[in-house]
């Protein structure tokens, strides 16, 4: 028997959404490459294990999470400008807000991107976001509450998409 045998097709049913996160978390398409490159070496070397006991996706999602912060703390890592490139040819509302979206969450500290990464593109509850970050359900709620009010300040033009998203922690 194989010894990564399944590992192939974990990879071709999960390396889309795997990446799309990667991407999310790191703000960069080069660093989503090398951040899931790394986590899917780990999986591997761990495969055996890991096809037995199952949830090998949860464990792949945490390692994305571990390793994008464990690098945010070693490395400085260059972020986008503060001011949004001029418009060019398209005046698509959806471009805009979604280059300023993306220019507010690299201003964002790790933790507070990761947080509103997990729990608002992932639909992650704030039990599964602990989880996910090795903290507390406190810690996930005042992050979260610092990230979306410091996004509100980085990029008003949002305003209408934040509505929505209480920033008072419920502990």
């Amino acid at each position: 028997m194989d010894r990564y045998e399944g590992f192939q097709e974990f990879v071709h049913a999960r390396q889309q959404s795997l990446m799309r996160t990667a991407y999310l978390l790191t703000g960069n398409a080069h660093l989503a490459e090398d951040l899931l490159q790394t986590v899917l070496t780990r999986v591997a070397s761990r495969w055996p294990k890991l096809a037995r006991n199952g949830n090998i996706e949860a464990y792949a999602r945490k390692a994305l999470v571990n390793q994008h912060l464990s690098w945010r703390r070693r490395k400085h890592v260059e972020l986008p400008s503060a001011a949004l490139p001029e418009h060019g040819r398209s005046h698509d509302e959806s471009t805009v807000r979604r280059l300023a979206l993306r220019q507010a969450l690299g201003r964002l500290t790790p933790r507070q991107r990761t947080v509103l990464v997990l729990r608002f593109f992932e639909d992650r509850t704030e039990h599964e976001t602990a989880q996910l970050m090795g903290c507390s359900l406190g810690t996930v709620k005042s992050q979260t509450h610092h990230a979306l009010s410091r996004l509100r300040v980085l990029a008003p033009e949002l305003a209408d998409l934040l509505a929505d998203v209480p920033t008072e922690v419920h502990r």
